[in-house]
């Protein structure tokens, strides 16, 4: 008799819409089991109906995940879910532009508390199953980790943080069965970026310099990267970072 083997299991944060829910329908077309975590409740419960219909299997956790004990009850729905945790994803971002003097001290936090914060405190609760599993843990950064960024300042530095963490971490667990990379993309189609705009007065001469030459990428590009690095055909892959910005930071 054979038995087939269980499927892996992925946490994929910010999967209500944008990357984050192109990276879960890449997943799901490789039969991962998702919990998927954003603070739209409403956009997520759809975006788990979507995938359903297509044969997935899908948990929805709306949650803020600016709060450190909503982002360790994720990983242990995940967990008690479907018994184990494979791949995490932080996928949720958040994107202010303004210039730096007038930025509101609420939104610096918000914007450090999504994009820097809450992936941090995923890792934390994850690893352990990761650990146990042999999973991978995939960060999703920016081109503005990697160059200046006018007028996003604090999403510059909220990036550059995730940046650090996956380096970091992929030291600290370099001789241990767990993976830790992070994607970088440029600039994307997706419902956040058309909605957020420069200053009024913004120097556009400044934000051609990271604009790049090619048109915007569609988030299913950018998930197809986060796919293949999260699967075990990417097995080699460790510590890395891997651009996907169009050639913006190539030089």
């Amino acid at each position: 008799m054979t038995h087939e083997a269980s499927p892996r299991v992925a946490l994929v944060t910010g999967a209500a819409r944008g990357l984050g829910k192109a990276v879960a329908e890449v997943l799901a077309g490789q039969g991962v089991a998702l919990l998927l975590v954003d603070i739209l409740a409403e956009r997520l419960e759809q975006t788990c109906a979507e995938l359903r219909t297509r044969g997935a299997s899908c948990t929805a956790f709306p949650a803020d995940i600016r709060e450190r004990a909503n982002c360790i009850d994720a990983v242990e729905a995940a967990v008690t879910t479907y018994g184990g945790l494979d791949v995490l994803v932080n996928a949720a971002g958040l994107l202010r532009f303004d210039h730096a003097v007038d930025v509101p001290e609420a939104e610096f936090w918000q914007i450090i508390g999504v994009n820097a914060a809450a992936p941090f405190w995923f890792c934390q609760a994850a690893i352990p199953h990761l650990l146990a599993s042999g999973g991978n843990i995939v960060n999703v950064l920016s081109q503005s980790a990697l160059i200046g960024t006018p007028y996003a300042v604090p999403y510059s530095m909220s990036k550059g943080a995730l940046l650090q963490l996956t380096r970091s971490l992929a030291l600290e667990y370099v001789d241990m069965p767990i993976r830790i990379n992070a994607v970088a993309p440029g600039g994307m189609m997706t419902e956040i970026s058309e909605a957020t705009r420069p200053p009024v007065d913004a120097d556009f001469a400044k934000i051609k310099r990271y604009s790049g030459d090619r048109p915007p990428s569609q988030a299913a590009e950018v998930a197809a990267v986060v796919g293949f690095i999260s699967s075990p055909a990417a097995s080699a892959v460790h510590g890395a970072v891997w651009t996907a910005d169009g050639g913006v930071t190539a030089g």
